[in-house]
């Protein structure tokens, strides 16, 4: 039973446990305080402090560190995890993608849920019950369902696989967006991944740390700082500015717990 002082790590084991899931590192439960600030929920302090908002509780379940390559995770509850997740952040315009990756990816995840195509029950515009993209149109599902006859004979957990072994190599995969403003008083992006923190101008990428040469992680009120390590052993300062204290300080979280995750 959950007590007013049980550690968040109580409920993630619980959440653990009903989804039979033992490759744990990769998961965690987000909230949304009264600010509407997202946050990760901490294990080792008391669950109920963190969510600062009057029960019911609402928390999602997802994916916190995306593996570079889902496919190659030892448990297949894990990848099926990873599977939902990121058929979400297309769905939800977190991971953009063209219209042929949408409609092969797509596909994939019909003949998860449905199986083979069969003429006799798949008919009509059947593929219209599911949302995969943000503003699916009827062509798009006619594409859905052209590449899905083409996927006969493939069971669940290997149209999971080769939906994974597509949508990993999109260019937004696994990325946690941050918006922030630059020295030269410029809007860019810094995108968490398993690789590093990249950084976006007007959706192009101009800027890579990797994890390995990042040195110093800090904020200070809406101020935050990357020390990066150059490749002649020189330390350079990056700062970047948030909106507030609350979104400076949670970039900073996660972009400390990536660093301890992956480097």
């Amino acid at each position: 039973d959950l007590q007013k002082s049980s550690k968040g790590q109580v409920l993630l084991d619980l959440v653990f446990k009903k989804l039979h899931l033992l490759e744990k590192d990769f998961f965690g439960l987000r909230f949304l305080d009264s600010q509407g600030q997202t946050h990760w929920l901490e294990p080792t302090k008391p669950f109920i402090p963190q969510l600062e908002t009057d029960p019911p509780y609402r928390l999602y379940f997802g994916v916190k560190f995306y593996a570079e390559d889902p496919c190659r995770l030892h448990q297949e509850i894990t990848r099926y995890q990873f599977f939902l997740q990121v058929k979400q952040d297309i769905l939800q315009g977190r991971l953009p993608c063209q219209a042929s990756e949408a409609a092969q990816l797509a596909a994939y995840a019909v003949q998860s849920e449905l199986g083979d195509f069969d003429p006799r029950k798949h008919t009509g515009n059947y593929v219209s019950e599911f949302r995969f993209i943000p503003n699916q149109t009827e062509e798009m599902e006619k594409l859905i369902a052209n590449n899905h006859r083409d996927l006969v004979g493939q069971v669940p957990s290997e149209a999971e696989l080769n939906f994974l072994s597509l949508g990993r190599v999109l260019e937004m995969y696994g990325v946690d967006l941050h918006q922030v403003m630059g020295d030269d008083h410029v809007q860019y992006y810094l995108g968490l991944m398993p690789r590093g923190v990249v950084v976006y101008k007007n959706k192009t990428k101009v800027g890579m740390y990797f994890w390995p040469r990042i040195t110093k992680i800090l904020f200070k009120e809406r101020q935050f700082f990357l020390r990066v390590r150059t490749k002649d052993n020189d330390e350079i300062t990056y700062t970047f500015q948030l909106a507030n204290r609350a979104a400076c300080k949670h970039l900073w979280k996660c972009c400390v717990e990536h660093h301890a995750f992956f480097r």
